[in-house]
């Protein structure tokens, strides 16, 4: 008997009483206690029995039974199913009515998330990625677990507090969603919510508020996927209609999987469907996808470092102090090139981020880096007003200097694949093209200049040029004539950014965007349509660049 057979009648309770035998592929360690409070509070790991090296990603599983019947035991076989796709799964008791009201059975299935991740050494699952399923009363548990990460009043006082009890993600199967609205349309929450809220809707009202997980929805919800069927007379199909579609409008990743003519638990084929939506759900969630790239940051803000992320997820790789430099650049073999600016020099690391180069001569406002194909480094000083060339031995081997470039008035600069010189005047939202020779063949003016600022300009292989602006935050290609031939961002409002500050060129052909101000990066197809974005939180990104 599959284990969404459990129904709100404790009568059908027996009938799971009888327990798979667990396959050769799997490891199972029952009743293990995740809390005291309140009695003792046990749950099942399932996992892979090959000794896998990175951790794997986890899955808890909450029973149903109307808040007062079911155990653990009911999601034995999914738990075993879910373990041979690769996940830890943990199917949890939970404290139950009458005796126990809301919020006990909350404050449990939290105390067991945060069992799993100060034990995710132990049964080497990823304390980052856990998601959670259950079904009836148990799907209300797990939206609870979705909607209400770090609200202090529903983690009670069971052990491993200093852990999250957040989720990743959550399938929810049939579960009540508003319990003002469950009376009309049930066969039994009459008999049932009284019971688990302290009265019934008359008499306790806002209880009944507090505990519907649709009064809970804000945009920080974990993704949710809701699988019900339409003809379930327990749970009326219209709760997980009502919650996806608050999830969807608080901008939240949600789907429903609607099983036609189903009741109550699944059975059979729909079971089978069920099962394997959940799993593709926990695949796309909790498996992430490997990094598309791996990218270089020189965030300007108060963390003041650089840093190698994954994109898109932001996840950090490694960190090292920039004393809220502004450029970074990736060089072969795993080496960086960024600017200190404070502290007046430029540095290369090496593939261990220990420090191999260093120039200081004469700088006090590097503010631009950038390691030319004939080994020498290019930097723009902003405050002397100046770019210069300078040899690994430290020897200037070019220069340019203008007043224009002074008094921090300019910002990056770039030395082009014809040998020429990009040299952004931000105070001025005009980009110079500057010749061997020290004279300026090229230049562009931005429309509205005293309005706005320019950071950085690079030429393209057919020949234009693409410029970073602020106010409103825009990347514009210009050709030769100084027409401008696409925009990104500007009046777009599809595309608002603050201040485009740093990009990148992506081999597909896409762009990164830093919005500065903004704090995030876009990244934008060939078509000019955002296809990832990271919001950066407090990073204050100036200048970004692919690790290649």
């Amino acid at each position: 008997m599959h284990p969404r057979t459990l129904l709100l009648l404790p009568l059908f309770v027996a009938a799971l009483c009888a327990q798979p035998k667990i396959p050769d592929t799997v490891l199972a360690e029952r009743d293990v206690e995740y809390s005291a409070v309140g009695g003792r509070q046990t749950l099942d790991v399932i996992r892979p029995r090959d000794a896998a090296t990175t951790p794997r990603p986890a899955v808890l599983l909450v029973h149903g039974g109307g808040f007062r019947a079911g155990n653990k035991e009911g999601y034995t076989t999914l738990a075993i199913k879910l373990a041979e796709h690769g996940y830890v799964a943990a199917s949890a008791n939970y404290r139950l009515s009458p005796r126990n009201q809301f919020p006990a059975a909350v404050e449990d299935v939290k105390a067991a998330v945060r069992f799993l991740r100060a034990n995710a050494a132990k049964y080497n699952l990823d304390p980052a990625h856990i998601g959670t399923l259950g079904g009836s009363a148990g799907g209300h548990l797990v939206l609870m677990l979705g909607l209400t990460a770090g609200i202090p009043e529903f983690e009670g006082s069971g052990p491993n507090r200093d852990q999250s009890s957040a989720v990743q993600c959550v399938v929810d199967e049939y579960g009540p969603t508003d319990f003002t609205q469950s009376y009309s349309k049930s066969v039994d929450a009459a008999e049932v919510l009284p019971k688990f809220l302290g009265g019934d809707l008359d008499h306790e009202r806002l209880i009944h508020m507090r505990a519907s997980p649709i009064n809970w929805v804000t945009p920080n919800a974990a993704p949710t996927l809701a699988i019900h069927g339409t003809a379930d007379p327990y749970v009326a199909y219209e709760q997980s209609l009502w919650i996806i579609e608050r999830l969807i409008a608080a901008g939240v990743p949600a789907e429903i999987e609607t099983i036609s003519g189903a009741g109550h638990g699944f059975k059979g084929a729909d079971a089978a469907r069920a099962d394997d939506r959940a799993i593709a759900w926990f695949d796309k969630y909790l498996k992430p996808a490997p990094a598309l790239h791996t990218l270089l940051i020189s965030d300007h803000g108060p963390n003041g470092e650089i840093a190698e992320i994954e994109w898109p997820s932001g996840k950090l790789l490694w960190k090292a102090p920039n004393d809220h430099g502004h450029d970074v650049q990736s060089l072969p073999n795993g080496h960086v090139l960024f600017t200190i600016n404070p502290q007046k020099k430029v540095v290369e690391l090496d593939a261990d981020h220990k420090p191999v180069w260093t120039y200081t001569d004469g700088l006090e406002h590097p503010i631009a880096a950038q390691r030319l194909a004939n080994g020498n480094t290019l930097i723009a000083d902003a405050k002397l007003g100046k770019v210069i060339e300078v040899t690994p031995a430290g020897a200037i081997a070019w220069k340019y200097e203008s007043s224009d470039l002074a008094a921090m008035r300019s910002r990056n600069a770039h030395r082009t694949d014809q040998g020429t010189t990009l040299i952004a005047i931000e105070a001025d939202a005009r980009l110079i093209e500057v010749d061997a020779a020290g004279k300026v063949s090229w230049q562009w003016q931005a429309p509205n200049a005293k309005a706005r600022k320019l950071y950085m300009g690079r030429r393209l292989a057919n020949g234009n040029t693409l410029i970073s602006l602020s106010d409103p935050g825009e990347l514009v290609e210009v050709d030769r004539t100084g027409s401008i031939v696409r925009t990104i961002g500007g009046t777009n409002p599809a595309i608002q950014l603050g201040w485009a500050s740093g990009f990148a060129l992506l081999p597909d052909g896409a762009i990164l965007i830093n919005d500065y101000t903004g704090r995030r990066i876009i990244e934008v197809d060939t078509k000019g349509k955002v296809v990832n974005q990271w919001r950066t939180g407090s990073r204050t990104i100036a200048s970004i660049d692919v690790v290649r």
